[in-house]
């Protein structure tokens, strides 16, 4: 795990500095299918982290935001989002993040959340802890709503739902609501400085990296229904564990 830790990082900080020379910059902004942007900056990192990657462990799979899958059935597939939050980093402000995680026969062993914008890398291996910036990261040991602090992120399908009027039932007891969404928010969840996350729009690639740091920081993460994290997850509760169990009742309630 150590060498396939080490290339990760060395994917992610090449693929910043390339990030880097096209931030606010003059370029081209193409919208996909689904009428997200994408950018000259977008593909050169996924390409720039594929190479790496795949070139060190040629027999893994690869499972990329921009070019989709390449022997998804192997034993080891790595799920990248080169930059997870595209509009962010169109519009100038810096909450955007390179995401690759390595998932080892569907389970996710290894994360590596990069914002180079903001100077901020985290990385966790399963089984050996969580780190940002090479400070150990745990979650804050908490209990009660009242004293909790909440981030909300992606909540289109939430608001939807006839769920949404659980979510303002948190938001009446806990101590306050933040939004700052994308990787921010699982960044300061793993720090101990919010106690819980909730998205109801996300896609694996967005989660997969920050589920490990978060994991390995002493949280708990799982979809809003409380399932397990898996390719088709598509929303998240991740909280400290004192937490999680109030939070997931209300929800589901």
């Amino acid at each position: 795990m150590k060498t396939f830790l080490q290339t990760a990082l060395t994917a992610a900080k090449s693929a910043a500095e390339d990030i880097m020379c096209y931030y606010r910059g003059d370029f081209k902004i193409e919208l996909k299918a689904d009428q997200t942007p994408v950018t000259v900056a977008d593909r050169r990192a996924e390409e720039i982290i594929s190479g790496i990657l795949l070139d060190a462990f040629p027999d893994h799979g690869f499972y990329g935001e921009e070019s989709g899958k390449k022997q998804a059935d192997a034993d080891y597939l790595w799920l990248v989002d080169p930059i997870d939050g595209t509009k962010s980093f169109v519009g100038g402000y810096g909450m955007f993040s390179t995401q690759i995680a390595l998932m080892h026969r569907g389970e996710l062993v290894l994360g590596v959340s990069s914002a180079p914008a903001q100077g901020e890398l985290a990385w966790a291996v399963r089984g050996s802890g969580a780190e940002l910036d090479g400070v150990a990261l745990q979650v804050r040991d908490i209990s009660t709503l009242a004293d909790a602090s909440v981030s909300t992120g992606n909540l289109r399908t939430l608001a939807r739902s006839d769920k949404w009027a659980n979510l303002g039932r948190i938001t009446a007891e806990v101590n306050r609501i933040r939004g700052y969404g994308d990787y921010y928010h699982y960044h300061r969840l793993a720090a101990g400085q919010v106690d819980a996350v909730i998205e109801s729009d996300v896609n694996i690639l967005d989660i997969a990296a920050l589920y490990v740091i978060v994991t390995e920081a002493g949280g708990l993460f799982t979809d809003l229904q409380g399932r397990p994290i898996g390719l088709d997850t598509t929303s998240v509760l991740a909280a400290s564990p004192g937490l999680h169990p109030l939070l997931l009742e209300i929800l589901n309630d």
